[in-house]
């Protein structure tokens, strides 16, 4: 039994990362008492199991996670809420302001198609819809700051091991960060300056995320960007 690659290589589709009894995670397969990567990405071994990291894969929604959206249509009850899932979210009456459906609602008056918002995944229904709320500290609606977007698959690289990464980004850049799971990012900075360090550190993360040795390159970036604008 042993392991074929070393932890957090690159590994394309066909590439075996394993030959012997171990658990397959996510974007792997065994065949032959071998075990293959699926898609494109970062090999992962750890507790016992392999999976990959992968790079470019979409968004898949799971109850819990947090999401930046913006609103797409107004339904009956209900909002519809784009976060670049396979289908969009539904945001409805009672998870907006925590009271039941009423004729008098105006809703456009709550949340109107084009607002963003940030919200969780509460549940997903039978045909695999995500249903959210706003309801809760750092929820609802977005009243200032911008989205950046980083692939789905990138976000742990950007939070880091125990939010290394996103706190030492908080401390050097002064911003407020909320990382949506679904790849979307709402920067909130004092000044503009600040804003697009952020910007161009979620940039370079982007470009390297399968590069090890990413939290001192991305350190000594920040330092380097605090010069610059001194």
């Amino acid at each position: 039994m042993s392991a074929l690659c070393e932890n957090r290589a690159l590994v394309v589709p066909g590439d075996v990362l394993y030959e012997g009894r171990i658990r397959t995670g996510e974007n792997t397969y065994r065949n032959q008492g071998k075990v293959s990567a699926t898609r494109v990405g970062l090999v992962d071994y750890g507790r016992g199991m392999v999976s990959v990291i992968a790079l470019e894969a979409g968004f898949s929604p799971l109850v819990g996670d947090l999401v930046v959206g913006n609103v797409t249509d107004i339904e009956l009850g209900q909002w519809l809420v784009n976060i670049d899932a396979p289908s969009e979210a539904v945001l409805n009456i009672p998870d907006a302001i925590d009271a039941p459906f009423r004729s008098d609602i105006v809703m456009p008056e709550i949340l109107d198609v084009g607002d963003t918002v940030v919200a969780k995944i509460v549940d997903m229904d039978r045909r695999r819809t995500p249903i959210i709320s706003i309801l809760g500290k750092g929820l609802g609606k977005v009243e200032e700051g911008f989205i950046k977007r980083l692939t789905p698959s990138k976000i742990p690289r950007l939070i880091g091991k125990k939010g290394s990464m996103v706190n030492m980004i908080l401390k050097e850049t002064g911003c407020n960060i909320v990382i949506g799971q679904n790849g979307r990012i709402l920067i909130q900075g004092k000044t503009r300056e600040q804003e697009m360090m952020v910007v161009r550190v979620i940039d370079k993360i982007e470009r390297e995320a399968h590069i090890s040795g990413l939290t001192n390159r991305v350190q000594e970036y920040l330092r380097k960007l605090k010069e610059e604008n001194n």
